[in-house]
């Protein structure tokens, strides 16, 4: 039980940080979202988004994030 409390305190944790990310995006110099290697075609009626570059730096974060977590 003492891991899960451990584990629902990081998670938490992660949480109230990509809150405060996103609440700050705008004062931020590189916007989640909007980094260099994502994907936007603009068609005339259409836009298709692909955000290639932020989901590998996501995966790459929650990646060490439980790394460092299974760690322990």
């Amino acid at each position: 039980m003492r891991d899960l409390g451990r584990l629902m305190v990081v998670m938490g944790g992660i949480l109230v940080l990509f809150g405060l990310l996103v609440t700050f995006q705008d004062r931020l110099p590189l916007r989640i979202g909007r980094l260099p290697g994502d994907i936007v075609i603009r068609g005339k009626n259409s836009v298709f988004y692909f955000p290639l570059a932020t989901s590998l730096l996501l995966s790459v974060v929650l990646s060490l994030i439980l790394w460092l977590i299974g760690r322990r």
